[in-house]
Formats: C-alpha cells, structure tokens, sequence
C-alpha cells in the first residue's frame, strides 16, 4: 500500500447511528499518529459528529452512495475505507468497486450473504491483483464468531479431522437501519440463493480437504440451540477454507442458544412472522416505517446490553470448550470491531493476502489482541481429551 496517500483511514457512513459509534471509538483509540477522515453526503451533519467527537480539525470528505465518481475520489486518497452505510446489497457495491480499482483496503459492517457472495464474483480478482483486501462482516456478524472459531482451531491438535460448534447468546436491542437490513435479506432470498450457487460455481475450493460451514444440529448444555443460518457459518468455513490450520476436515455448526423451551418457541414464531411479513410489501412497508434508519437504542440502553458465544471444539481426542465475550453487540461493540479492524488494516504487519477475505484470514492474531486490549475477551473455558 502506497504511503503517499493523505489518510490512513475514511469512516464512510459517520453520520448514521453505527457510523456515528465508530467515529467516537476512532476518536477515544486511534492516537494523534493516525491520518483519518470523515466522509458523507451532508457536511453539515459531518460536522455535526466532528464537533461531537471533539476533533474539530478532523478533515470531512463529500461521498455520497449514489455517485460513484465521489467513492472513487476517497478511494484513491485513503490506505482503508470503513464503511457502514446500509442496507448493502442495495448501497454497497460502487465503494467496493472504487476500493478494488484503487487498490484500497475494504471494511464493512455487512451480514447479508447476497452482498458478500455477489462482491466476491464480481470484485475478488480485481482487488487481488490491485493489493487490496476485502473485509467484509466486521461487525458482529461476523468477528465473534469468525475469531472465536479460530481461537478455538489453535488450541486444538494440527492435521485431524476437527468439528466446531458456536452456540450464541445476546442481550440487545435493534436499530433502524438494522431492521432494514435484515428485512430485505428475508424478502430477497431466491436471489440470494441464486448468489450463493453463482459464486460456488466459480470459486476454487481447497484441494485434498473438506470444509463445511452449516446451521446448527446438535442441543446446546444447559439450554436449547436452534440452528442459525445467518451469514456467520459461511464467513468461518472459508476461513477454514483459506487456512490449514483448520485441519484436513472442518466442520462448524451456527446456532442460537436459549436457556428456556419458552423463549426457543418465541424465537421460531418470531422468524417466522419476519419470514412472511417481508414477502408482503404493504407488511414490509409498514414494518419498516416503524424504524427509521439513523436511529437506535440510547446509551443506557446499550449499556445493558451483552452478547456471549460458546465455542464446543474436538478433534484428535481432545476437546476444547471457549468464549468470546463482550458488551452491546450491535452498536457500541460492532463500533469497536469496525473500528479495531480498521486500524489493523492501515497499521498493523499483516499476511499478505488479497481479494475479498475474512477478519481470519486478513488480520487473524493481530486483530484478536486489539479487541481483547479494547475489552472483548476470548477465554478457554476447558480443555480435555474427550
């Protein structure tokens, strides 16, 4: 990456609730050393967030979505651009563009796998060849659960068949731009399937291993699990897929993990409900007027807020049982892994790997020890032989 460009990083998306977060955490963390910008399509309400972060020499960029010469411009003057301007499969694909022409190292907060596996066929071999990384699902979907894996991975045997099951709790509250997104997930899953088949069917594939990434299949101790096909088991098997150290044969399972039949049977109505609202335009278009994007749970609300993922490893005849932990994960922690992998992207020694990849394969131990300094822990919780 050239040194000559004028900022280390560019927050794109600072006036939005999560963009606004990140823009605070930069502020608290990044250091003086550290060349960084704020960019969007207002510069009133750039200036705004400016003012409240208490940087006001801190340079604001125009960049709006809709004009790709614009994402262009940031692209080329910035090492990183971190974006969390949503929904993605709808916003998304000019800045990743304008990132893998340039040469531009790439962050986002995405948990839709229609956007991700539609960047990839289009943008993979472009940004490789350009020296940049994709990053896609730095947020909580999908650090936890991408890193947690891999933690759990390292401290299991080397060159064996391995399984890995996460098993995750929240305590959360949603914002509008949230919603959106995830309600045009749910309405668009033919095409999101159509996605999946067009990438599996050019994407090279390790040769000699097996790797797997699936909904969940296995009860939880303590609790109930139901399967979770988000976009996490997806971003932990090409980790796999991308790293040996995952073992000849690798397997992870994704799911959800209540402590009651009760909220097990709530959760199943309540995704269902989503399910069929979202395919009902009058019902999407009133769901959605509910929650403005912009807007979000308050700070104490946050503060209340936690999310834990449980990780059951075995393989070789050891078993291993490990936790990543941290605060509200939607908004104040996924804030932090934006803003920490970021940072890793424009400042740390990392492998030097390129096109679209995960927060694994591209920043790996350099990210881990970030977010446990930043007070997310990762904890080995036992280690046996089964």
């Amino acid at each position: 990456m050239p040194d000559d460009r004028p900022y280390d990083i560019v927050l794109f998306g600072a006036t939005g609730f999560t963009g606004a977060l990140t823009a605070e955490y930069l502020a608290r963390t990044a250091g003086p050393g550290l060349r960084w910008a704020l960019a969007g399509r207002n510069r009133a309400k750039l200036a705004g967030v400016r003012d409240r972060i208490g940087l006001p020499g801190l340079p604001l960029l125009h960049a709006d979505a809709a004009d790709p010469a614009s994402l262009a411009e940031i692209a080329r003057q910035a090492r990183v651009v971190a974006t969390t301007v949503g929904p993605f499969v709808a916003h998304g694909e000019p800045l990743v563009a304008a990132c893998a022409d340039a040469g531009t190292h790439y962050a986002d907060i995405t948990g839709e796998p229609e956007f991700v596996d539609r960047m990839f066929v289009k943008y993979h071999d472009r940004a490789r060849r350009r020296g940049a990384k994709l990053v896609h699902a730095c947020g909580f979907d999908s650090v936890p659960h991408d890193l947690g894996a891999y933690f759990t991975v390292k401290h299991l045997p080397e060159g064996v068949p391995l399984e890995v099951s996460g098993f995750v709790r929240v305590s959360g509250a949603p914002s509008g731009g949230t919603v959106h997104s995830a309600v045009s997930a749910v309405s668009r899953f033919r095409r999101t399937a159509e996605a999946a088949r067009v990438r599996h069917a050019v994407e090279e594939r390790p040769k000699g291993r097996r790797v797997r990434g699936l909904p969940g299949r296995v009860r939880y101790v303590g609790g109930w699990a139901l399967p979770l096909p988000t976009l996490d088991p997806q971003i932990v098997a090409r980790s796999a897929a991308a790293l040996e150290r995952y073992g000849p044969d690798f397997t992870y399972r994704h799911h959800v993990a209540v402590r009651h039949l009760a909220g097990a049977l709530g959760l199943v109505a309540g995704a269902g409900a989503l399910t069929a609202l979202a395919h009902v335009p009058a019902a999407r278009s009133l769901l959605l007027s509910r929650f403005a994007p912009g807007g979000g749970p308050d700070a104490e609300r946050r503060a209340r807020s936690w999310f834990k993922v449980t990780f059951l490893g075995v393989g070789g005849g050891e078993r291993v049982v490990t936790e990543v932990t941290g605060g509200d994960p939607g908004y104040g922690e996924t804030a932090k892994m934006l803003g920490e992998s970021a940072l890793s992207l424009a400042t740390d020694d990392l492998p030097a790997v390129f096109g679209q990849v995960t927060t694994a394969v591209a920043m790996g131990e350099a990210l881990i020890g970030r977010l446990r300094r930043a007070g997310i822990t990762f904890t080995v919780l036992e280690d046996s032989r089964t």
